[in-house]
């Protein structure tokens, strides 16, 4: 039987939570690398993820700190790549959302292991120190997830004309499927959240212990991350490698110093557009599976949202995209137990 062909979508911020408490201990497959990644959280003086991972209980104020959740993502994310069946499952390419951009560097093999963790725990710290501006999201597409321009344009209008306004920052941060993730000072923010009607009582949502991601106020951010991270860390991928502008960088084919601008430059100070990296990555290489790692299970909703609106397959909606994955799975969620197994094997 023939292997099935996957792109492998890592997540970001906000996907270790309370039911993910104990995930490292639970599904970690390397306990040296995992001892390795702590050597440096106790070197630099911080909680080992080994210890915050094995809490008794699960903290808002200690686990989401950008300086603890970083390197719990990335090791969570990376483990499960690892995990991942390559007798029936060939990796065609590797992409990710906001931080799991790092995480993607190290599956697809661009950054050793240790050095993934490095740049995504370094980076997580600064952006922690300096906790410049905050983030929210809010939808643009109904229940249905029919593609919706004309609202999408209206409430990118609104953020313009926010921005616009003296002394209020506000622009897009993360193109993430149906939704937008916006970012900026608390002037911004505020005045977006009075500018649009709530939906679902529950958005626009703020998310707690967020700078401004992907935006020019984590400019100082990008250039302390160039200063503690250098250029040679980074290598060729093994694996093909799509970013937030849905560019690949292909093995072979990568110019180093690039990658390491791009990831330390635009890709902290730029919006990030999941949505076209997941479109690209369908496009390009049309793989069987769409397996999103853990932690958490909030990415797959994008995921198959970015696809909706790509019209992938002609799956117009969301009743569109369920039938397909009802009819044979194209999207596994790692963090998901009873899905789990699809990509592992066990």
């Amino acid at each position: 039987m023939s292997k099935k062909t996957a792109v492998v979508v890592c997540p970001g911020r906000g996907t270790y939570n309370k039911a993910e408490l104990g995930y490292l201990g639970r599904h970690f497959p390397d306990a040296g690398m995992l001892a390795a990644f702590d050597r440096q959280r106790d070197a630099a003086g911080q909680d080992t993820l080994s210890a915050l991972d094995g809490a008794e209980r699960f903290s808002m104020a200690t686990h989401t700190r950008g300086d603890n959740a970083s390197g719990l993502i990335f090791a969570a994310t990376l483990g499960d790549f690892l995990s991942i069946d390559r007798e029936d499952i060939e990796v065609v390419a590797v992409t990710g959302n906001s931080m799991g951009w790092y995480s993607a560097l190290a599956c697809a093999g661009a950054l050793a292991p240790e050095e993934g963790f490095r740049v995504a725990n370094t980076m997580g710290t600064l952006m922690q120190a300096a906790l410049i501006g905050g983030q929210l999201v809010h939808p643009f597409l109904g229940d249905d997830w029919r593609p919706d321009p004309a609202r999408k344009t209206g409430l990118l209008g609104v953020v313009a004309e926010i921005d616009a306004r003296p002394d209020h920052t506000l622009a897009l941060s993360i193109d993430l499927g149906g939704m937008l993730v916006l970012a900026g000072d608390e002037a911004g923010l505020k005045a977006f959240e009075g500018a649009v009607e709530p939906v679902d009582g529950r958005f626009p949502m703020r998310l707690g212990n967020h700078a401004a991601f992907h935006t020019h106020l984590q400019a100082p951010v990008a250039e302390q991350g160039r200063a503690a991270l250098p250029a040679d860390l980074f290598g060729q991928p093994a694996l093909p490698l799509i970013d937030g502008r849905g560019a690949v960088w292909w093995p072979h084919a990568t110019d180093n110093q690039a990658l390491w601008d791009y990831t330390l430059g635009h890709q902290v100070t730029e919006s990030y557009d999941f949505t076209r990296a997941i479109a690209v990555a369908a496009r390009e290489f049309a793989p069987d599976l769409f397996i999103v790692t853990g932690p958490g299970t909030t990415l797959g909703g994008a995921v198959a949202q970015s696809l909706v609106l790509a019209d992938w397959r002609g799956m117009g909606d969301k009743a569109g995209f369920k039938a397909r994955q009802e009819a044979e799975p194209l999207l596994v969620s790692m963090g998901m137990a009873e899905q789990r197994g699809l990509a592992t094997g066990q």
